[in-house]
């Protein structure tokens, strides 16, 4: 007992989880406005460029969490636990860098309602999931571990939500899109917005069971 009160440890993981959660939220706020402002060139532009900074800001702080990993020797919940979380945090940063990308690469001609309606429910993803991330450094009370276990739940409504979405967004597609390029365009931008949530929904997994192991 003495032992391991001597051995180092670092509480700042926390920290580096809530500072990734507010890039992610940062870069699903700009692409929701690159969507609305799509018919913009300069406002695109600056929006595109605004995902980018997040998405950059974002890995920094994962390569953050994997140094801090490698000296420290007791870390506030199990190693795999933090290096599983924060990667999949990483992979919803991509994925929203990755559409704004695909949108400006396939220089797509409009916006439909469908990727509105995909890009709202993966900004309140987003935004759920640093909800939950914010609770995690307090889950030894009990009322914000339910807290944060209500979160992850309303985060699986959302990806039911965006699954839902995405099904009447392809049948709409394939039975009324005649020009095939741009079909595929928007075929590839629909499945790269639901897994946005996707993701946020494996993100609330892995903080239920956080929860669930250190309850």
């Amino acid at each position: 007992m003495i032992f391991s009160k001597l051995l180092p440890r670092d509480n700042d993981f926390f920290d580096m989880f809530n500072r990734h959660a507010d890039r992610i939220v940062e870069a699903s706020v700009a692409f929701a406005n690159l969507v609305k402002h799509f018919d913009d060139p300069v406002l695109r532009d600056k929006y595109t460029r605004d995902v980018d900074k997040a998405e950059s800001a974002a890995d920094r702080i994962t390569h953050e969490v994997s140094t801090a990993l490698h000296k420290t020797f007791i870390t506030p919940i199990d190693r795999e636990q933090i290096h599983s979380l924060i990667n999949t945090m990483d992979d919803v940063a991509d994925l929203i860098q990755d559409s704004a990308e695909t949108m400006s690469l396939y220089n797509v001609r409009t916006m439909t309602e469908e990727i509105f309606l995909l890009t709202d429910l993966s900004v309140k993803c987003c935004a759920r999931v640093c909800d939950a991330v914010k609770l995690m450094d307090k889950l030894a009370d009990a009322k914000t571990a339910e807290g944060a276990l209500k979160t992850c739940q309303e985060i699986d409504r959302l990806e039911s939500d965006a699954d839902h979405v995405m099904r009447r967004a392809m049948s709409k597609l394939f039975r009324e899109e005649e020009d095939v390029r741009e079909l595929i365009k928007l075929k590839a931008i629909y499945e790269l917005l639901e897994t946005i949530t996707d993701k946020c929904e494996d993100v609330a997994n892995l903080i239920e069971g956080i929860i669930l192991e250190n309850s």
